[in-house]
């Protein structure tokens, strides 16, 4: 049994040797995504379903002043989206908040985090599948008057037999990123491509039928209404996170991955807050907040368009099947980075020759999601999502600050403007939402942390690269990152 002392515990991952083991035969990504492709991939992570029915839930607590909430959230997600480029940019490695964790507060930290985002991103998938067999159903239903029937369509414990439409689109999304990084990001674009195309189409039809008294009055339940409604849609904003994934794939990590993580929430934002003004501007607030579709209500009822249903149901199916892919991608890059770091098996950090990706990996987190989307009950884990990604979010913002004041020199192409204050204030947002989550749902994020502690101390603690490859970690001198990312990349894709 190995002897545990602070000191390992909290062992620093040196910047040097996470960028050196990117070019390991057997554990090197192919660099094959443009700034582009990174964009759209941001884009595709964050703009879901969400878009289609939260905005209904705010404009039913802030009135017309659902504009400022979206607004608002926004504001709340850009102090830790800034966090997240400087990370990413200064170091280009996959895993997200768990390698930049990894590489400023520590091992045991590391591992909670990761252990966290597995389970964010794989409850996260999950009912995305769930939701994109219901929207899938819908849009049968409306462009073809069929349906599935529900023992084929729904999980046991809502009558059915198993979810099968959720079960198919898992393992297409599977197979997609085995054959490799550059067909799934190509796959994504025109996917983002159409789902921005739809809500083009639903601003414009808007912008003909104003009605400007559903303006009045603007903010009905004030200034709290505004806050409370921007913390629910807060969450129609996350995803952006799941870009820095993809840093060990970028063609140009240190330029790419800033523009992309920014890009891609300044790109949401503005179709967020046009689409909630049409929204309101077609339809009183009170009426969005009653429909189950407020976009596709606003468009039957306020401009006429009672067909357009069936464009709103499809735009909806493209925009889950993009966030299933760049969200399962997320989550099997981190899995990639822990199981190459040694603490979960490290054999299944391999490459497949061909295709460059983790494919025995991918393959098995589609099956384990597949099985829990066909048959699992998901409507209370799923807030396990919201926590653990405002938990990552706490980290990445205290990862910039630590990493400014204990590597002062090392070199960052982009940085944090105005750091320790908007780091801080990433926090504070991120510990301000959390706050407001039920207790339900913090006792069963305990217990998930508890179990991965135990699975750490078990088999991480001594199987840990950091232990047995880097003894001296703590004192090996860092090389800049940008020697492991050249700006032309040693391994050309596919």
């Amino acid at each position: 049994m190995p002897r545990f002392t602070k000191e390992h515990l909290f062992h620093i991952r040196p910047i040097a040797s996470l960028v050196e083991e990117t070019h390991e035969t057997g554990h090197e990504l192919k660099r094959a995504v443009s700034s582009w492709q990174l964009t759209a991939m941001g884009v595709g992570a964050i703009i879901g379903t969400g878009i289609f029915v939260v905005i209904g839930e705010g404009a039913a607590i802030a009135g017309p002043a659902v504009i400022l909430s979206f607004a608002l959230a926004a504001l709340a997600c850009v102090f830790s989206a800034l966090s997240y480029a400087e990370l990413a940019s200064s170091i280009p490695v996959s895993g997200s908040a768990y390698t930049y964790t990894y590489a400023t507060l520590g091992e045991i930290v590391a591992w909670i985090i990761g252990w966290d985002l597995i389970l964010e991103y794989g409850v996260s998938v999950a009912a995305v599948a769930v939701g994109w067999g219901g929207n899938f159903n819908e849009f049968l239903e409306n462009a073809f008057g069929v349906a599935l029937p529900a023992a084929i369509s729904a999980p046991p414990s809502e009558g059915g037999i198993f979810n099968l439409p959720a079960v198919i689109i898992v393992f297409l999304i599977t197979w997609l990123l085995v054959i490799g990084v550059r067909e799934s990001a190509q796959a994504n674009f025109v996917m983002v491509i159409i789902k921005l195309a739809v809500l083009v189409f639903f601003i414009i039809a808007a912008a003909t039928s104003i009605n400007t008294d559903h303006f009045t009055p603007f903010a009905p339940a004030g200034f709290d209404g505004v806050v409370t409604a921007a913390a629910i849609i807060f969450f129609a904003y996350i995803g952006f996170d799941a870009v820095s994934t993809g840093s060990e794939e970028a063609k140009n990590p240190s330029k790419d991955l800033p523009l992309a993580i920014i890009g891609s929430l300044v790109i949401a934002t503005i179709f967020y807050i046009l689409a909630s003004l049409g929204a309101v501007g077609l339809l009183p607030a009170d009426q969005l907040g009653a429909s189950d579709a407020p976009l596709a209500e606003a468009l039957d009822a306020g401009a006429g368009l009672n067909w357009a249903a069936a464009v709103l149901a499809a735009g909806a199916v493209v925009a889950i099947t993009s966030v299933m892919l760049v969200i399962l991608y997320g989550q099997t890059r981190i899995f990639f980075a822990m199981c190459r770091d040694g603490l979960l098996p490290e054999r299944l950090a391999g490459i497949h020759p061909r295709y460059g990706t983790p494919a025995k990996l991918t393959i098995g987190l589609g099956v384990l999601i597949a099985i829990l989307a066909a048959v699992v009950p998901l409507t209370e884990i799923v807030k396990l999502v919201n926590i653990g990604t405002l938990f990552a979010f706490v980290l990445v913002n205290v990862g910039v600050i630590v990493l400014r004041y204990t590597r002062p020199e090392m070199h960052r192409p982009f940085k944090v403007p105005l750091s320790p204050v908007l780091p801080i204030l990433g926090i504070a947002f991120a510990i301000f939402l959390m706050a407001d989550l039920p207790l339900s749902t913090w006792v069963r994020f305990a217990i998930w942390l508890a179990v991965g502690v135990v699975i750490y101390l078990v088999y991480g603690y001594s199987h840990s690269r950091l232990r047995h490859h880097y003894p001296d970690a703590p004192d090996l001198p860092d090389i800049e990152p940008e020697a492991g990312a050249p700006e032309t990349p040693t391994t050309e894709a596919r």
